[in-house]
C-alpha cells in the first residue's frame, strides 16, 4: 500500500507539473497574440518608444561591449591554442569573426540584456500591477498592452541588431587585439582574413537572432510583471522567472534560428 500510495503521489505530481507548464505555455501564447496584435495597429506612443529605445539599447552598450571584447579576446586565444596542434593558427582572424558575428555576439549579447532588462521591465510592470496603476490606466481609457507593453516590444526588436552589431565589432576587435598584440599577428594578414572569409549570410544571421532574442526579453518581462502576484514577494518572483525564461527562450530560439540559417 505505501508503495501504491507513492507511486501515485509521484503521477500526481508529474501531472500536475505537466498540466501547469501546458497551462502557462498557453496563456503565454495568448498574450504573444495580442502583444504583436496591438503592435501592428496604432496609435502608438512614439515618446514612450524613444524612452524605451535608450533604456533597453543605449544603456545596455557598456555590459555588452565588455562582454564583447573579453569574449573576442578569449576566443582569439583558445582557437590559436587548438588550431596550433594542427599548424592551422592562420585560421584564427577568420573563426574568430564567424563565431561572434554568428553565435557569440547575439547569444551572449541577448543574454546579458535579458539579466538587465528582462528584469527591470517585469519589475517595473509588476509594481504597477501591485500598486493598481495598470486599473488606473484601464479606467483612464488607455490600453495598458499599448502603453506598457508595445513600446517595449518595438524598442527592445529595434534596439537588439543595432547592439548586436556595435557588440560583433567590439569583439572583432577584441580579438584582434589579442591577435596582434598577444600572439604576433601581422595586423594587415589579420584583417585580410577578417573580410575575406566573412559573408553577408553570417552577419544577417546574426543581426535576425538580435531581432528575434530582443523580442523574447521584451516578451517575457512584460508577460512576467503583467501577471505578477501581488506583494513584494510576486513581483520578486516575477523579475527572477523572467530572467530565467528569457535566458532559456533564447537559446532554444538560436537553435531553431541556427537550423533555419545553416541547416543545408
Amino acid at each position: 500500500m505505501a508503495i501504491t500510495g507513492f507511486i501515485t503521489d509521484l503521477l500526481a505530481s508529474i501531472g500536475r507539473t505537466v498540466l501547469g507548464l501546458c497551462s502557462t505555455a498557453g496563456h503565454l501564447a495568448i498574450f504573444t497574440a495580442q502583444a504583436v496584435s496591438h503592435c501592428l495597429r496604432p496609435p502608438f506612443f512614439l515618446g514612450e518608444i524613444a524612452r524605451q529605445f535608450l533604456k533597453i539599447g543605449y544603456f545596455s552598450l557598456p555590459v555588452v561591449g565588455m562582454t564583447a571584447v573579453f569574449t573576442g579576446a578569449v576566443l582569439a586565444l583558445q582557437i590559436y591554442v587548438g588550431s596550433a596542434r594542427f599548424n592551422a593558427e592562420s585560421a584564427v582572424a577568420s573563426i574568430v569573426a564567424i563565431g561572434i558575428v554568428r553565435e557569440l555576439g547575439p547569444v551572449l549579447g541577448g543574454l546579458m540584456v535579458a539579466g538587465r532588462v528582462s528584469a527591470a521591465i517585469a519589475a517595473e510592470i509588476g509594481t504597477m500591477r501591485v500598486t493598481e496603476q495598470i486599473d488606473a490606466l484601464t479606467t483612464l481609457s488607455t490600453n495598458p498592452f499599448k502603453y506598457l507593453v508595445t513600446p517595449r516590444l518595438i524598442a527592445a526588436t529595434v534596439a537588439m541588431p543595432i547592439l548586436v552589431a556595435v557588440a560583433d565589432a567590439i569583439g572583432i576587435m577584441g580579438g584582434f587585439l589579442v591577435g596582434v598584440g598577444r600572439l604576433g599577428f601581422n595586423e594587415g594578414a589579420y584583417l585580410n582574413n577578417t573580410v575575406d572569409f566573412l559573408e553577408f549570410d553570417d552577419v544577417f544571421s546574426g543581426l535576425v537572432k538580435a531581432a528575434v532574442f530582443g523580442f523574447i526579453i521584451a516578451l517575457m518581462g512584460c508577460y512576467q510583471g503583467y501577471n505578477s502576484g501581488r506583494g513584494a514577494q510576486g513581483v520578486g518572483r516575477a523579475t527572477t522567472n523572467a530572467v530565467v525564461g528569457a535566458s532559456v527562450l533564447i537559446l532554444a530560439a538560436n537553435y531553431v534560428l541556427t537550423e533555419l540559417f545553416f541547416s543545408a
